[in-house]
């Protein structure tokens, strides 16, 4: 375990932490749970930068990080969605859901392949990530109804569509791999 290692860790341990705090019987318990995704979102930047800047990727790490992202998100969008009880939230949280189960198994796939470099992230995934990001801490920021939540809402419903087409992105890029192997399965069987 390293410092980057650790950080991706702390991450996963945040996501009961903001369960419970958002549904913490407390005027302050949405403001709370927003800071603790913050700082989860500021760990996810952090320790990938300190991978880099310190030499310490690893295997471990390559494999915990983007499944840590994966988890604190779905995690607070299901939360949000039963608090918020809206087709505005659940559409668009069934959209980013969906997408990172496609992705992660299309990313799997091709490793399986040899080309997952094909399907490494790229800058429209960093952007869907942004808004994706700055929708969940505006949602959780307050009561459903409040004007901070509205605004998530609208962010929310821009990061589905980037969700979409990022996923496009990545299937378009994934497309010409997997016609390959299919052409080379069907050679081999001839």
């Amino acid at each position: 375990m390293n410092i980057p290692n650790w950080l991706t860790t702390a991450r996963i341990l945040m996501i009961p932490v903001c369960v419970v705090l958002y549904y913490w019987p407390s005027p302050w318990a949405y403001i709370a749970t927003s800071g603790v995704f913050i700082l989860a979102a500021i760990t996810d930047w952090l320790d990938g930068y300190l991978a880099r800047k310190l030499g310490q990727s690893t295997a471990f790490g390559a494999f915990i990080d983007p499944v840590a992202d994966k988890l604190i998100v779905m995690a607070a969008l299901v939360i949000l969605v039963e608090r918020h009880n809206t087709a505005w939230l659940t559409i668009p949280a069934a959209i980013i859901i969906g997408r990172e189960i496609v992705i992660s198994a299309l990313r799997e796939w091709m490793a399986e392949l040899g080309a997952r470099a094909s399907v490494s992230v790229n800058m429209i995934g960093k952007i869907k990530t942004t808004f994706q990001m700055t929708a969940i801490i505006l949602l959780l920021m307050a009561a459903p109804g409040h004007w901070i939540p509205l605004i998530g809402l609208v962010v929310l419903q821009i990061a589905a569509l980037l969700t979409v087409y990022s996923m496009f992105v990545y299937l378009k890029a994934a497309l010409p791999v997997l016609r390959e192997s299919d052409r080379q399965k069907k050679d081999s069987a001839q």
